[in-house]
């Protein structure tokens, strides 16, 4: 065999090991495969392994069979009243039907994220514009969360998108509304907080009042007994000085007049002003000296 010949089969080889190279393809379990034949598709592999293609006739397009994760963050929206909120949500989907993808997206990603995205904005809108302020801070978040899903359904299986999940993340107030709501929470606490006080007073007038009068009552009513004790101590002294004036009333008169003396005439600097023969002082009277026996009678 001359060199020509060999050359000959060296090409033939090279080219047979070229076009055996380009009519296979491999399908990870990551991804599906389109099999394109002069740009129309010709098959769908959803299955991983080996495949085989027409040389320069198929092209092999790869699609993500994988959950893809597309996340949507600072998107802005109003509840029922009006007030703005900033939401981060995640979308969770997967390619669910290639061929379909293809056809309307041309099996581009990037397109894929920013349609769903569009969609993503109005089912938000819809879905805060429909609640309040503390419904959309509350239990009904798991609720608000199957409707936005529900809602990016409809528009995603048209592009042959499934869509797994939506998941809000954050849901806060805007700067301004949140400043208006830190006030409105401020004079609502201090509302309270006044009334809490006004009833805190009004027990204390009550209380204070019913203090002073169980405290009046009770003054009264010692009062009340002392001067019937008082009474009864009096009417048993006076009975006892009854029974002693009965018995000697001279001793009776001297012991009153005695007690007048110390009540009237204890007190350093006390002056009175009576007549000397007034009867208050008759126990004061001189005593008369003994008269002289008569002579010739015997001493005492």
């Amino acid at each position: 065999m001359n060199s020509m010949s060999k050359t000959i089969l060296g090409v033939i080889a090279v080219i047979g090991l070229a076009l055996f190279y380009m009519s296979y393809f491999v399908v990870d379990e990551k991804h599906k495969a389109l099999v394109l034949r002069f740009g129309d598709i010709n098959r769908v592999v959803e299955e991983p392994g080996l495949y085989f293609k027409l040389p320069f006739a198929d092209t092999v397009t790869k699609i993500e069979d994988r959950i893809i994760i597309w996340e949507n963050n600072d998107r802005p929206v109003q509840d029922v009243a009006s007030q703005v909120y900033i939401v981060d949500a995640i979308t969770l989907a997967r390619i669910k039907d290639a061929r379909l993808f293809r056809e309307t997206l041309g099996a581009d990603l990037m397109q894929a994220e920013a349609r769903v995205a569009a969609r993503l904005d109005a089912a938000l809108r819809q879905t805060y514009g429909r609640r309040s302020c503390d419904a959309a801070l509350s239990s009904d978040r798991a609720v608000m969360m199957r409707e936005i899903r529900d809602a990016l359904r409809e528009e995603a299986d048209t592009l042959g998108i499934e869509i797994v999940d939506v998941r809000v993340r954050r849901t806060d107030l805007s700067e301004n509304v949140l400043e208006q709501t830190y006030r409105r929470m401020e004079s609502e606490r201090k509302a309270l907080a006044q009334d809490i006080r006004s009833q805190g007073e009004a027990t204390k007038t009550r209380m204070n009042a019913e203090t002073d009068r169980t405290t009046t009552e009770k003054l009264a009513q010692a009062r009340k007994e002392a001067e019937i004790i008082r009474g009864q101590g009096d009417a048993e002294r006076n009975r006892v000085f009854a029974e002693a004036f009965e018995q000697d009333p001279e001793f009776f008169s001297f012991y009153r007049s005695m007690q007048a003396y110390a009540k009237s005439l204890g007190t350093q600097g006390t002056t009175m002003v009576l007549s000397p023969d007034s009867d208050f002082f008759r126990y004061f009277g001189h005593q008369s000296a003994p008269e002289k026996p008569a002579e010739g009678a015997p001493a005492p």
